[in-house]
């Protein structure tokens, strides 16, 4: 398996040598053309020029052995870098002129039939030739008519007379060896930017890629159970690999108090489970060999009994739990009047209110609260927070209850007199099967997870709750999304 390293540097070394072999390869045809054909209309045009000039000299009765006119055509051959000739219709040679010096009476020496025939027939000749092995490589030759244009005096009607041929041919070989030149400095240029953009994309992958490692590292110590592991070097970086490095941190910090939590539920749960069941069995074993007179086993029954049922609340109350944490679990949303419910479930505690000889100060709204949410987790809520407020409350003091609306919300508070909850214990009142010292001595039959089960459940709902404890006030207050 390639590394994310190999695959970064091949991709970005493939795009750039792609590019550049694209615009290199642009570059040198369409400016290998131009130069080329820059040349080659200078060529043309400068032909043109000759073969009017000629005629025009010759229409006047200048010959071509004329000092002027040779002049003229040895400074255009020298300005043109090209070699200028002149020949009959025929193709015989007349002059001919190399920018240096000008040689002529050529009598006897032709150009190539197939050229001259060519220029005659068709008004002129563009190509590539060695006319005839008159030249030592092939050169751009231009060729246009020389038309003298004369009047008939008798008819009055003009009259072209072709008097020659003027060719011109330029040498490509200076060009060529010029886009030479140019294409080396431009391979050369091409070679020194892609070896640093290879070193900068090797550089960069190296950077991208070494905190991957570093991170997937840590993850395997993480995963073989070393918590304490974290990934650091990273804190200073504001990119994606910090923002990698900062959520894997995160994500160990919340594993590793999970599984604190983790280890503390199976202490707990342990602690709860072994205390009835090592009480159960005690008296069990009692009964059975005799260690409890006859006259104590019916109070040893009742024990065993009342152990049991806490056994089974205990139970039942981890099943609970299990369903409201269980991913398939989704609240049903329905709108219900929270008032209503209250006033159910205190009715459903009247007895426990009695027994502790409590008064109830209700304070609800005349009209019905409509609100959202799941009706029966709600009344969870209120039955589990009404439940802890009559355990705790001094004997002949005050519960009381209210509920108020305010920003779309409603307000559900439930309190009660009794002992204050010290500040410590507040912040741990609704973890997993905590009660405090004062709770385990007065209530024998909790298990620690009523209050665990309401956080839950509201938290289901998106939903707060809160918790405050002074001079011997304790209250709770939720809250639930008015409808």
């Amino acid at each position: 398996m390639k590394s994310l390293y190999g695959r970064q540097f091949l991709l970005t070394a493939g795009m750039i040598l792609i590019s550049f072999a694209m615009l290199g390869v642009s570059f040198f045809v369409l400016s290998y053309r131009y130069t080329l054909q820059e040349t080659r209309q200078s060529i043309e045009r400068n032909t043109d020029d000759v073969a009017r000039f000629t005629a025009n000299v010759r229409a006047e009765g200048v010959g071509v052995r004329s000092v002027a006119y040779q002049l003229y055509i040895a400074n255009v051959a020298h300005i043109s870098n090209a070699f200028v000739l002149i020949t009959e219709a025929d193709g015989e040679m007349v002059l001919c002129s190399d920018g240096v010096t000008v040689t002529s009476g050529l009598s006897g020496q032709y150009i190539p039939q197939d050229i001259a025939e060519q220029v005659v027939q068709q008004g002129d000749y563009k190509g590539m030739t060695t006319l005839g092995g008159l030249f030592p490589e092939k050169r751009f030759v231009a060729g246009t008519p020389i038309t003298i244009t004369t009047q008939n005096i008798i008819t009055g009607q003009t009259e072209q007379t072709l008097a020659g041929v003027a060719y011109m041919a330029a040498e490509v070989s200076d060009l060529t060896e010029l886009w030479r030149a140019f294409t080396s400095i431009f391979f050369f240029t091409a070679v020194v930017v892609l070896c640093i953009a290879f070193i900068t994309s090797s550089i960069t992958s190296l950077r991208q890629t070494k905190p991957l490692k570093e991170i997937a590292e840590t993850a395997r110590k993480f995963g073989h159970g070393e918590y304490e592991v974290r990934v650091t070097g990273y804190e200073n970086r504001r990119d994606e690999v910090g923002e990698l490095a900062e959520a894997f941190n995160a994500m160990a910090d919340s594993i590793s108090k999970s599984e604190e939590r983790r280890s503390e539920f199976v202490a707990n749960i342990s602690h709860e489970l072994k205390t009835p069941m090592t009480t159960i069995a005690g008296f069990s074993d009692g009964i059975l060999d005799g260690t409890i007179p006859q006259e104590k086993e019916r109070a040893a029954l009742q024990t065993i009994s009342s152990e049991t049922r806490r056994l089974s609340r205990l139970v039942r109350r981890m099943l609970d739990l299990s369903r409201l944490q269980s991913a398939e679990n989704v609240t049903a949303q329905e709108q219900f009047d929270v008032s209503e419910v209250m006033l159910r479930v205190l009715v459903s505690l009247e007895t426990k209110v009695n027994a502790r000889r409590l008064d109830v100060d209700t304070q609800l709204p005349d009209a019905p609260v409509e609100v959202w949410g799941d009706p029966d987790g709600i009344t969870q809520v209120c039955y589990n927070l009404l439940d802890n407020a009559i355990k705790f409350s001094d004997e002949g003091s005050t519960m009381g209850i209210s509920i108020t609306t305010k920003g779309g919300k409603a307000y559900v508070a439930v309190r009660n007199h009794g002992q204050t909850i010290p500040p410590e214990e507040l912040a741990m009142i609704f973890d997993r099967f905590h009660k405090s010292d004062k709770s385990r001595s007065v209530d024998r039959d909790g298990v620690g997870l009523g209050l665990y089960i309401v956080k839950t459940i509201l938290n289901n709902h998106k939903e707060n709750i809160t918790v405050t404890s002074q001079d011997g006030v304790t209250e709770f207050v939720f809250t639930l999304t008015l409808a």
